[in-house]
């Protein structure tokens, strides 16, 4: 990042970010290629020009686990921004963006494991595994654990423990 440029400066990417439920009430987490320390994420991602959050949301699960067996329950009513750590910002994100504003879901999956495939035109995930919804905050990157906390809160009516 250039000297006189202050994360301040920099707009936040407009993403979705989905919270994956399969019938058992586990969550969808999966472990990301770039990574350098062990840290797992939830699906996300950008919204196109002229796509809604809703279609990004499909497209972006398709995308990233190679499959959009899932129907949408709920979004969360706010959009949840979080900020990159300072050694990421310039860096991360195409370097253009201090953060992500994101509009989260929760969906429904409607198929089987088998349905799941990570090795898609682009992947973004090394492995992945269905988690415990009292674990999932200790698995993320700390940077993102705030939006978590709030997707959590916000969902948590939906996962039958």
């Amino acid at each position: 990042m250039p000297k006189n440029l202050k994360a301040e400066d920099l707009p936040y990417r407009p993403c979705v970010g989905l919270m994956l439920l399969n019938p058992e009430g586990k969550v969808f987490v999966g472990r990301r290629i770039d990574q350098t320390v062990e840290g797992w994420q939830m699906p996300q991602g950008g919204i196109d020009k002229g796509e809604t959050p809703e279609q990004a949301a499909m497209r972006e699960l398709k995308e990233e686990i190679g499959t959009d067996k899932a129907e949408i329950l709920r979004a969360h009513p706010d959009w949840l921004n979080y900020d990159l750590p300072p050694h990421l910002i310039g860096v991360a994100l195409h370097g253009k963006y201090r953060g992500q504003s994101q509009k989260w879901f929760a969906l429904r999956f409607l198929g089987k494991d088998g349905d799941i495939n990570l090795v898609t035109h682009e992947p973004e995930f090394a492995t992945w595994r269905w988690s415990g919804f009292d674990e999932l905050l200790s698995l993320i990157v700390p940077f993102k654990r705030d939006t978590y906390r709030k997707v959590v809160a916000e969902f948590k009516d939906l996962v039958h423990t």
